[in-house]
């Protein structure tokens, strides 16, 4: 939960100012498809699309909300609501309808002692733990999690795709992250991918331009910063699931989201990947574009609005 929280702060600090409209004048991490228990039929009642309080979730949260509309729903907005502590409860109770979620860090919300990493693990225990008011809808392959991140120039030296083509180069290698992701990671580095790296450097928000400045070799970056596609980063393949799968999914109050609300927001998922999802975030961070027209644009380029 801490590196979610990490990752919220560097996004809102990335885009300071970057706040979304709401046309109802609200403020504030699945390959295999969700339970598929939503209500069918909603009586022509609205519904209610939330966000929480950092960017890439308001960019995602209109992206739902446009789909809906495009389809002839009657969508209200109420984006940068908070944290997960607070939207939670308000999906629960129906006041929301539905949320842009990260599947592994609402399993971790739910139940933190939760071992499952891989994506349809992660599913299958979500399934087993949300209540019955609620479900998740097909996952996206976006992703917004922790990786193990090296420049393009580096990529191409050492021949690395994945983690596991770090192999004995790690022992030449300073690896930079937030200051507790050695205590988090260094042994399971080793028990996964037998890795053991020369040196271990606290770099926090600053971590990919010190692989751009090359302070560091290799850096944990989350997979959406707009600064791997701004600095021609790499972020490198995980297959033996060391991170746990933050997959985008649409998590919904069963009984506010109809047949065609569902597929309307399925839509999405099937067409948002992780390369996508940053470039979206390089637009609205960098490029300091609307959020809105961004999801405007995605969606009629991928036939959804």
């Amino acid at each position: 939960m801490t590196s979610r929280l990490v990752r919220t702060l560097t996004a809102a600090a990335i885009v300071l100012g970057a706040a979304a409209c709401s046309s109802s004048g609200g403020s504030d991490p699945l390959a295999a498809p969700g339970s598929g228990g939503a209500a069918s039929g909603t009586g022509g009642r609205t519904v209610v699309v939330g966000s929480a309080n950092f960017p890439e979730n308001v960019l995602l949260a209109s992206i739902y909300s446009q789909a809906l509309k495009a389809k002839g729903v009657k969508v209200e907005e109420k984006f940068n609501i908070g944290s997960r502590e607070v939207l939670y409860g308000q999906l629960q109770s129906g006041s929301l309808t539905v949320l842009p979620e990260y599947n592994g860090a609402l399993l971790g919300y739910l139940d933190p002692k939760a071992t499952a990493t891989g994506t349809q693990d992660v599913n299958a225990a979500l399934q087993q733990k949300l209540p019955a008011e609620l479900a998740v809808l097909d996952s996206a392959a976006a992703e917004d999690k922790d990786s193990l991140t090296v420049t393009q120039e580096t990529a191409d030296k050492f021949q690395l795709k994945s983690i596991a083509d770090l192999g004995a180069k790690a022992g030449e290698f300073t690896l930079g992250g937030p200051p507790e992701f050695r205590s988090r990671r260094e042994q399971q580095f080793k028990d996964v991918y037998g890795l053991t790296f020369k040196e271990w450097k606290p770099t926090a928000d600053t971590t990919a331009n010190a692989l751009k400045d090359g302070g560091i070799q290799v850096g944990n970056v989350f997979t959406t910063d707009p600064r791997i596609v701004q600095f021609k980063l790499v972020s490198l393949a995980d297959p033996k699931n060391a991170f746990s799968s933050q997959n985008v999914t649409p998590l919904v109050n069963k009984a506010g989201v109809d047949a065609t609300a569902t597929a309307a927001l399925n839509a999405v998922s099937a067409k948002l990947d992780t390369a996508g999802l940053t470039a979206l975030m390089t637009k609205v961070a960098v490029d300091k574009e609307d959020p809105q027209k961004v999801a405007k644009d995605w969606l009629k380029a991928n036939n959804l609005g």
